[in-house]
């Protein structure tokens, strides 16, 4: 026998393996995705599978907590789109920028308040929401509310939630979990944040 036909037949083999195991899941629902960790790419990784949605056809939600009105690339690109996405940036900056907690809980209760909307809007079939984990990190919104209510979603619509330190009951109410590591950062070197990298 060959590399080839080795190769060839162990392709084969885990090809089958492989096939049976895709044929077992049967489940359709809408996900609860959290993006977390300390590392680069929970955003974009988020802003990766709107588009992937937006190439199927669907209409898409994003809301943005925390986050101020940076002038971003990704919201220019996602313009295009026109009316099937629906994009809120409802931040006023880092907590670190704006000092003021009664301000930025304010602003967090108005971005939720936006969420609930468009939870319940049945044309939004992706909805994004980002830097949510930092609002419940510094207690902007209540734990227990935004989990009941990611959990009592209505079963079609799939949400990701971004940002560092997801919370163990939003983690344990999640389909599912991805922790972005921080292996190797530029920004450690001195690198600036760049257009078209970073924002």
């Amino acid at each position: 026998m060959t590399d080839d036909d080795r190769h060839r037949e162990k392709m084969a083999k885990r090809k089958a393996v492989q096939d049976a195991e895709v044929a077992e899941k049967t489940i359709e629902k809408g996900l609860l995705i959290v993006n977390t960790g300390p590392g680069k790419g929970k955003t974009t990784a988020a802003l990766g599978l709107m588009l992937r949605a937006l190439g199927r056809g669907w209409r898409v939600g994003i809301v943005q907590f925390i986050k101020g009105g940076w002038d971003t690339g990704e919201k220019h690109a996602i313009h295009a789109f026109g009316d099937r996405v629906d994009w809120h940036t409802l931040g006023e900056g880092f907590t670190w920028e704006t000092q003021d907690k009664a301000r930025d809980i304010a602003a967090c209760e108005h971005a939720w308040a936006k969420t609930e909307a468009l939870m319940a809007d049945a044309s939004i079939r992706l909805l994004v929401l980002d830097e949510l984990n930092i609002a419940l990190r510094y207690e902007y919104l209540d734990l227990d509310r935004v989990v009941a209510a990611l959990k009592a979603r209505r079963p079609d619509l799939h949400v990701v939630v971004t940002g560092r330190n997801a919370k163990p009951a939003l983690i344990e109410a999640a389909d599912l979990v991805t922790e972005m590591g921080n292996v190797k950062h530029h920004f450690s070197a001195g690198v600036k944040a760049q257009e078209g990298i970073e924002f």
